[in-house]
């Protein structure tokens, strides 16, 4: 019985050997942690620490707890689920943290909320912040205890102020909702603006609920906001101070005046609660962050590849400054078309090529597409944040920035636009204006480039010609001429503007005799003798500089533009609709010919005398509008002064004018000249205060001139002209040049035909006189 006994003692005390020891046990068991356990227990976390772990508890002895200040033990016991707690488990990580794995200044965090202690390991000791390890892995089971000298005080956080705060129970439900008070635990420094449960309940009715149904989103967004990485406190703060917050960057604006401080439009209700990880300052409205161009390429299905190159290129916090900016976004299957590696490559050099890339998307004005339709269509060109220049386009098919085509426009943010875009823009290399930058002999060209604002259209997508006069060339000008280029801004962009040509003109492409259209919208002439190739008179002295953009050839000379009669006309205030119909009957360009002309320029006031129902038919018949703005031009100079009362002149409609001479002025029929000799370079302009209606046998009787036809027209060899009033007798047919030169006259009936093939191409002037009718028409000849 006796050996029974021993073997059922012997049996208990083995099982009771081998049962598990927990971290609580060694608190438990030890004489110098009564303190600990009791706060444990009070705490109710020892179920916790009996759990499977694994723990290291650092364990305060009962000195420790001894050397607070008195009443402190009491006062944590009294709230054990609170500030015991938190004090507790900032003794206490979650994991089995050996002495032989401790390293000097490694945090090591805890349960607190993710708070942490930091290891100090140096002569004296191994220490848990100011407290020294006395005794060290004491393991057990579940975890391990070094026992320390002094109570680990968690540090007070920006997050401990906004648990403690009565007012601020929103707040700190979004902070945990968004994961981001082990964030806001942390070394910091923090500076939180902490808006209030009114702020909140300010925001429009579901706001709260909506922003947290996507805590990682939208309410994590807004609440970096609030947020600075830096301890900014008031004295800090000056009035238009912008300060950057955690959200990608952007910033909130300080205003101080005599209503106090505010953050953006929240006013600062309560400044400087300062805490071990930085402060924080009270706010009366919630901070919504600004919806930026940034946050329109992010939240696009479209721009996954444009939002990684641009957060790549550490590009977020500039476009999420205050701009204003201008995106031009390429879509993903933008970057998906260019070629094979091309995106790789330039990831792989985001502070090079990448940036450089996305720098030529972007400029730091507000572009819309109306901007771009209207302002640009007369210089469309813009400076990128790159410095080079990109080109508008508008056609029937759209809007087109160099050769991407904006498919969604005018997506507008609180810091700009963004315009969507299909395809990459390239910025060009090498450059026009590089060209003449680098080059010693046009030095004075740069410097009138510059002066014009020229510069742009010739760092743009292009292609242009450019036909660089050197510095020799411009020097030789007359110095009065040079003068008045530099005093009068307009003149000297014309006269760029005439040296430039859009296309490529390569010197292999050029024929003598070609006429080439620039970008003042006047012709340059082509002569190419014995090898040599001219410019009007300048002569090609360096051929076929080949840029990205286009082409340089150097010349001996500064091509001036010549004043025509039409320009004149144009470049007149009281003109309008004269100028409207010669452009609309190609007038316009017989009238910029060689000439020598003389054009009696009717006024607007003019036009508007006639009755309304007989301008309208004048201008719905382009034969009749020809004969009548033809009955307005003469084939030669004709000055004032040899004028003659009572001379009758042939005009190119071949009807003749009176002019008239007497006391109240000169007379042409009964229109008076109102101003005289504004001579051109191709003629001169007389104005006059009424409009000259060919006489009735020369077809202004305002009858329908369908009935006579010319075909084709434009024609190339042979025309055929066709009419009922041709039919019984022959018509007399006389074709003149727009100088009034008489170059053919026959007599045909209708169905006839006459040879034109000798004529050169151009616009003519046909007058077809029946017996009764005098009809003029204009024949184009290819």
């Amino acid at each position: 019985m006796k050996l029974k006994f021993l073997l059922l003692v012997l049996l208990i005390s083995t099982l009771r050997m081998v049962q598990a020891q927990t971290v609580v046990d060694v608190i438990v068991n030890s004489p110098n942690h009564n303190t600990l356990e009791a706060a444990v227990g009070a705490a109710g976390l020892v179920n916790t620490l009996n759990g499977a772990g694994p723990f290291t508890v650092f364990a305060p002895t009962d000195a420790a707890f001894a050397a607070l200040p008195s009443g402190t033990v009491e006062t944590l016991l009294q709230d054990p689920q609170g500030l015991l707690t938190n004090i507790l488990l900032n003794h206490v990580a979650g994991a089995n943290v050996l002495s032989s794995s401790l390293t000097n200044g490694q945090s090591i965090e805890t349960l607190n909320s993710g708070k942490t202690v930091k290891v100090t390991i140096n002569d004296d000791g191994v220490f848990i912040d100011d407290a020294l390890v006395t005794v060290a892995d004491i393991q057990t089971d579940n975890g391990v205890v070094h026992v320390i000298d002094a109570v680990l005080l968690p540090p007070n956080t920006v997050v401990d102020v906004i648990i403690g705060s009565a007012d601020h129970n929103t707040l700190e439900a979004a902070v945990g909702a968004a994961g981001l008070a082990n964030t806001l635990n942390g070394a910091g420094p923090f500076t939180v603006f902490a808006p209030t449960d009114a702020a909140f309940a300010a925001l429009p009715s579901g706001t709260v609920e909506t922003l947290l149904q996507d805590p990682q989103g939208l309410l994590t967004n807004i609440l970096l906001n609030h947020v600075a990485g830096a301890n900014v406190l008031s004295s800090g703060l000056t009035n238009g101070q912008s300060i950057v917050t955690l959200n990608s960057g952007k910033t909130v604006k300080v205003t101080i005046n005599n209503d106090g401080v505010f953050i953006d439009d929240a006013k600062v209700t309560v400044a400087d609660i300062q805490t071990d990880n930085g402060v924080v300052h009270v706010i009366d409205a919630v901070l919504l962050p600004p919806n930026t161009v940034v946050d329109v390429i992010i939240g696009s299905a479209d721009h996954n590849t444009l939002e990684a190159a641009v957060g790549a290129a550490g590009l977020v916090n500039t476009l999420n400054g205050a701009g204003p900016f201008t995106v031009f976004a390429p879509t993903d299957a933008a970057f998906a078309a260019l070629p094979a590696g091309t995106v790789e490559a330039l990831l792989a050099d985001p502070q090079g090529a990448l940036t450089q890339v996305l720098l030529y998307h972007a400029t730091s004005e507000t572009v819309t597409s109306d901007d771009i339709i209207e302002f640009y269509s007369d210089f469309p060109y813009l400076q990128m944040l790159n410095e080079k220049t990109v080109t508008f386009k508008v056609t029937n098919e759209g809007v087109f920035i160099n050769n991407a085509k904006v498919t969604v426009a005018d997506i507008e943010t609180d810091n700009g636009i963004v315009h969507v875009i299909d395809a990459i823009l390239i910025a060009p290399d090498s450059t026009i204006i590089d060209v003449v930058r680098n080059s010693s002999s046009h030095t004075i060209l740069e410097t009138l480039l510059d002066e014009a604002e020229f510069s742009l259209p010739l760092e743009g997508f292009g292609p242009f010609t450019l036909f660089a006069p050197t510095d020799a060339a411009i020097s030789a000008l007359p110095g009065e001429l040079i003068q008045q280029l530099l005093n009068d801004p307009g003149l000297l962009e014309d006269v760029l503007a005439y040296h430039v040509a859009g296309g490529q003109a390569l010197s292999t492409n050029l024929s003598n005799e070609q006429v080439i259209r620039t970008l003042l919208d006047k012709n340059i002439k082509v002569t190419i003798n014995n090898g040599d190739v001219f410019i009007n008179d300048a002569k090609v002295i360096v051929a076929d500089i080949i840029t990205d953009n286009g082409v340089v050839h150097v010349i001996d000379a500064v091509l001036l533009p010549k004043t025509t009669v039409v320009d004149i006309i144009n470049n007149s205030e009281e003109h309008f609709v004269l100028s409207s119909i010669l452009s609309l009957t190609g007038l316009d360009d017989a009238l910029s010919g060689n000439g020598p002309f003389t054009v009696f320029a009717p006024t607007d006031d003019a036009f508007e005398a006639i009755p309304e129902d007989v301008l309208a038919a004048i201008v719905a018949d382009e034969s009749i509008l020809t004969s009548i703005l033809t009955y307005h031009a003469i084939g030669a100079k004709a000055l004032s002064s040899e004028l003659s009362d009572g001379q009758e002149i042939v005009t190119l409609n071949g009807a003749k004018v009176k002019i008239t001479i007497n006391n109240d002025g000169v007379f042409v029929n009964d229109a008076k000249v109102t101003v005289v000799d504004l001579v051109a370079d191709n003629g001169v302009v007389h104005v006059i205060n009424a409009v000259l209606l060919p006489p009735p046998s020369s077809s202004t009787d305002l009858v329908d001139d369908n009935t006579l036809s010319i075909l084709p027209n434009p024609a190339r060899d042979i025309i055929t002209i066709q009419s009922e009033l041709m039919t019984d007798e022959p018509a007399k047919v006389d074709i003149y040049t727009v100088n009034g030169q008489n170059i053919i006259s026959s007599k045909v009936l209708s169905g006839n035909t006459i040879d034109i093939s000798q004529l050169d191409s151009g616009i003519y002037i046909i007058n077809i006189k029946t017996k009764n009718r005098i009809i003029t028409k204009k024949l184009v000849k290819h």
